[in-house]
């Protein structure tokens, strides 16, 4: 018994997909997904726009520029040499975190590091909660930054009295965390200059 031969599919037109065939798939494609968006149960009645809108939006991050810092300059102005914000113990509201130096005509004058949250009250200027580098500690920072709830910072130091105050010889990489209600220090020293 000798069976029919088969039919050649490559003369078939649904067989050659062309532009007409492409835009058509695409625009059924995006009327089922537009059709399932519309018709998803929503399990309390709301959309993806309205819980975002409900949300609590965090706070601003206190500005550093307005704050009162322990540090002493003999009445000569400070300066705040570098900030940066980051939500340093899980409450979902930034801290800033400032370099605050006096000013200084030559030399390398000594910072302190400084951890910042909102002011009570609608207007209140930022207010110091932690000191992470005292300025009697001599310590300059380098690089700043906040990430995954860690201040990390470099120090440049001195390692004798006779070191001259421009040229600091000893570099540090430190970092903090907040843990069980106070900010803890890690780090290492990098480098000692001869």
């Amino acid at each position: 018994m000798q069976l029919p031969a088969a039919p050649d599919l490559t003369d078939l037109a649904h067989t050659h997909a062309g532009p007409m065939h492409w835009l058509a798939t695409a625009t059924a494609t995006a009327a089922v997904v537009a059709l399932a968006g519309l018709l998803q149960p929503g399990s309390a009645g709301t959309t993806a726009a309205a819980t975002a809108a409900a949300a609590p939006r965090p706070a601003a991050a206190p500005e550093a520029a307005g704050a009162a810092y322990p540090l002493e300059c003999g009445g000569g102005p400070r300066t705040v040499a570098k900030r940066v914000s980051g939500d340093l113990d899980g409450d979902g509201n930034p801290e800033t975190v400032a370099v605050v130096h006096c000013e200084a005509g030559s030399g390398t004058p000594p910072s302190g590091v400084y951890v910042l949250t909102r002011g009570k009250g609608a207007d209140a200027p930022a207010r110091v909660v932690a000191t992470l580098v005292a300025p009697d500690q001599h310590r300059s920072v380098t690089e700043l930054a906040v990430r995954d709830g860690a201040v990390l910072a470099t120090l440049l130091g001195y390692s004798s009295l006779d070191v001259p105050r421009c040229c600091p010889d000893e570099k540090e990489q430190v970092s903090w965390r907040w843990k069980d209600g106070a900010f803890v220090r890690a780090g290492q020293d990098e480098a000692r200059g001869a």
